[in-house]
């Protein structure tokens, strides 16, 4: 008995925060807008959801090898702006976002096409903070492969 009385005066000391439709909705529109920015190859507009001193990470797997490989932020950013309109499509299939306070992640599979022709599919792990009250990407890992796409 005491240990329930415990656990509710516990959960009561530390109410928890609820993940609202509005924030839910704003790091979806985020996420959105940077594959819309690739579509348009608009280096700008991908710079201005991006949080200050953020990463892009890929898994690789070479031969049952695993090492995760770094690109710079900006790299990525001038290759996007030099790339034709409509050559980079990136299409997710979901998007499973979890939000507490500031913090905030998405799961997106996804296929990406260039020039209209698959190129690899994988998933997307987002972190997004609330910077500002708007909220900007801070971390992008992924995994890519060419087989067993959808």
């Amino acid at each position: 008995m005491k240990a329930v009385l415990f656990l509710l005066a516990s959960f009561a000391c530390f109410p928890a925060i609820a993940q609202s439709p509005t924030d839910e909705a704003a790091v979806r529109a985020s996420i959105n807008q940077l594959f819309e920015s690739m579509k348009k190859a608009d280096s700008t507009l991908i710079k201005s959801i991006m949080a200050p001193g953020a990463r892009l990470q890929t898994v690789m797997n070479k031969q049952g090898e695993v090492s995760v490989q770094d690109e710079a932020i900006s790299k990525f950013i001038a290759s996007v702006g030099k790339a034709k309109p409509g050559s980079l499509d990136e299409r997710l299939s979901g998007m499973d976002i979890k939000i507490d306070g500031e913090l905030a992640t998405a799961w997106t599979p996804y296929s990406f096409y260039y020039n209209g022709q698959q190129s690899h599919c994988g998933v997307n792990a987002f972190t997004l903070v609330k910077l500002a009250g708007a909220w900007k990407i801070q971390t992008i890992i992924d995994t890519r492969r060419k087989q067993n796409c959808p």
